[in-house]
């Protein structure tokens, strides 16, 4: 893909798009998990140092594979470390955030995103303005989102620690938004998928480090197996592959309806997370993945075509 134009926008999510879209999804519920677990046993911004570190090296590789310049004069400077710097705040508060909570809470108050998205990029791009119904689809989801947060303000003494566990979920939820913004309103809407995402993952990948040092963590690189095929997994498919496939999409689809689809997230980290690590399915929370759901079929439902 070749910079210098920003590419035409399709009017609706298509096959491929809801197709790659529920993959992605599906890839980043299971990542909370994997992050949550591998925090266990590796420091947290450690253990997004080498994850950005090694995808920001995949991603540099990919590019001189593929002849797709990098640091070419383009005008995307500013506004490239701008994303970055957003993106890098996201990653920081969920690897932080789930040291305090669990990863399908915080799963849920990130996917608050849609929110940031939906309500500042029509003031960029008229194209991207929600219909009625999509609005109530929206409020829907926001509603069920609210319902799961009360859980935390209901939390006992001893569980104080989840409401910063979820706040730091709803902050790295606004960052992304913020960042979409970025992606879409600015001259990084004329680079390359691959431009942009290097942005990102290159500042992430130094401030995980400067973090690091910042909160005292200990480095290493003895862990066990199961630790270092997490971080693969995070690295290939997370950092690289699926955050790259969304950068493309971004440049073709309308933002608004891709980020109110991956309310589909929290659904996968739902279920992830009570199968693999046995968190509780809560009456509140359970409630508040159906809202979301509801939510992405109100967003995504085709207007009613008008008679002739």
């Amino acid at each position: 893909m070749s910079g210098g134009q920003a590419p035409v926008v399709k009017p609706r999510l298509d096959g491929l798009a809801i197709g790659l879209l529920v993959a992605c999804c599906a890839f980043w519920g299971l990542q909370q998990i994997l992050i949550k677990t591998a925090v266990a046993e590796m420091p947290p911004m450690w253990q997004g140092t080498v994850r950005c570190g090694g995808a920001t090296l995949l991603l540099w590789l990919w590019c001189q594979w593929r002849g797709i310049p990098l640091f070419n004069r383009d005008g995307s400077l500013l506004p490239g470390l701008l994303a970055g710097s957003l993106f890098a705040g996201e990653f920081v508060f969920i690897y932080l955030g789930l040291q305090h909570t669990s990863a399908s809470r915080l799963t849920v108050f990130l996917y608050t995103s849609p929110f940031v998205v939906a309500l500042l990029l029509p003031r960029f791009v008229v194209t991207e303005r929600l219909r009625g119904l999509q609005w109530v689809g929206l409020s829907i989801a926001f509603a069920a989102v609210g319902l799961a947060f009360s859980e935390g303000f209901a939390a006992t003494a001893g569980k104080q620690g989840q409401l910063l566990g979820d706040a730091m979920g709803l902050a790295a939820g606004a960052l992304w938004g913020l960042t979409t913004l970025v992606l879409r309103t600015t001259n990084v809407a004329k680079v390359s998928a691959e431009k942009a995402l290097f942005y990102q993952l290159g500042v992430t990948a130094l401030t995980m480090p400067v973090m690091s040092v910042a909160l005292g963590e200990t480095w290493g690189l003895h862990y066990p197996a199961w630790v270092w095929g997490s971080l693969a997994l995070q690295t290939f498919v997370g950092a690289f592959a699926s955050y790259l496939t969304w950068m493309w999409m971004l440049r073709h689809y309308p933002a608004t309806q891709m980020s109110s689809f991956t309310f589909l997230t929290p659904l996968f980290a739902l279920t992830f997370g009570v199968l693999l690590l046995g968190e509780p399915l809560t009456l509140q929370l359970g409630l508040a993945l159906v809202g979301v759901a509801v939510g992405i079929v109100l967003v995504n439902r085709r207007p009613a075509s008008r008679a002739a």
